[in-house]
């Protein structure tokens, strides 16, 4: 994708959007950090069910603790990987308990080096709290960016790096969150919705769906 039809994209993208977020609810950065781990191999959707009532009982690290693992895994056991997630979301509130005084590090090997904190994870912290700019590539993000032709690469690290370098600086504030929306309810996995596409003309990818039938 040229210069060009990369600005194009994100001018439109912006357009349509100029100030998104995530769609994970969460009151403060401990409860999106949560959010974040729970949501692994989980919808959104599914992941806000389930913390209402985890965070309505527990909204720190000190209170998370408190609450315990049965609890917690109580909590969210409509979510997939339950377990495992239970006992990271105990872990990781004793660890910023033990080793940051209870609050969201804005470090990224910090962050990384937190019970169930991956890149991606660390990656969406850095942005949304702290307004860094990253780019998280979830499967979304790496569809778009290989189908589009943006960012072409055979893993989520190789797509990340190619994003950050061809994405304008105007833009890298908020692009994780326009590429992800894009392919969650326009770009789709099985069938692109071509035909209702913002960035159309820009987009490399063949063949392209024109007709909604």
């Amino acid at each position: 994708m040229s210069p060009e039809d990369v600005e194009t994209l994100f001018a439109r993208l912006s357009a349509g959007n100029p100030a998104p977020t995530t769609e994970l609810d969460y009151a403060n950065p401990f409860e999106l950090l949560v959010a974040v781990v729970l949501s692994a191999q989980s919808t959104d959707i599914g992941v806000n069910r389930a913390t209402k009532g985890l965070f309505a009982a527990a909204s720190t690290p000190e209170m998370m603790v408190a609450l315990g693992e049965d609890e917690i895994r109580n909590h969210i056991r409509t979510i997939g990987l339950f377990n495992t997630k239970a006992k990271n979301v105990l872990a990781l509130s004793a660890a910023l308990i033990a080793n940051h005084k209870g609050e969201v590090p804005h470090d990224r090997a910090a962050l990384e080096a937190l019970p169930g904190v991956g890149r991606k994870t660390a990656n969406v912290i850095l942005n949304e709290i702290f307004g860094d700019e990253t780019c998280a590539v979830d499967t979304h993000i790496f569809r778009v960016a290989n189908r589009t032709g943006l960012a072409p690469g055979a893993t989520p690290r190789a797509v990340e790096d190619g994003l950050m370098a061809v994405i304008p600086a105007a833009y890298r504030r908020h692009a994780h969150h326009w590429l992800l929306l894009h392919g969650r309810y326009v770009c789709l996995a099985r069938k692109p919705e071509c035909w209702r596409c913002i960035v159309f003309e820009v987009c490399a990818y063949l063949p392209k769906t024109r007709l909604s039938s």
